[in-house]
């Protein structure tokens, strides 16, 4: 590649740009062919603009009225994100959650259950393959997330373990 190509080359990446800014375009892609083993692939992009977000107002409280404790930020999130706490165990796939070996057959667990390290919780059905999901650790199912023959996600949690 010559300099006379490369300041070109400088020059219309520079066009599109402007080109961006004057069309208020956040992202701007461009191929050019040279010839048979030479082209030039562009992708020109911006970020974007933060978001402003709305400031929550306070509005004091009569005076008559108790004042309550200030809420801590564990009590804020309301309802709490399974996905999120300790003891969640998650699918590691994505397929169809069976609590049983067959239909008709007890549960492999129950809320309450005591489980050891490697004992099957529940088993996940992939590509008409059946996979067991064994107990990370030993402890007690506090609770079951997932019902018998629900899709499951990668991720999603199926079981709260203490």
């Amino acid at each position: 590649m010559t300099d006379t190509r490369h300041d070109a080359d400088v020059a219309f990446i520079q066009a599109l740009a402007n080109l961006l800014k004057t069309n208020d375009l956040s992202e701007l892609e461009v191929h050019r062919d040279y010839g048979e083993n030479d082209s030039l692939n562009v992708r020109v992009a911006r970020l974007a603009a933060p978001v402003a977000t709305p400031v929550p107002t306070m509005v004091a409280a009569p005076a008559a009225a108790p004042v309550a404790a200030p809420v801590t930020e564990a009590e804020s999130t309301a309802p709490e994100d399974p996905a999120r706490h300790p003891g969640a165990v998650t699918s590691p796939m994505v397929g169809t959650v069976y609590l049983q070996a067959e239909p008709g057959s007890d549960p492999f667990i129950e809320a309450g259950t005591a489980v050891s390290k490697g004992q099957t919780l529940l088993i996940v059905e992939a590509m008409k393959t059946m996979n067991q999901i064994p107990s990370p650790r030993d402890g007690v199912i506090r609770r079951i997330l997932v019902e018998d023959g629900a899709p499951v996600e990668f991720g999603a949690p199926l079981v709260i373990l203490d």
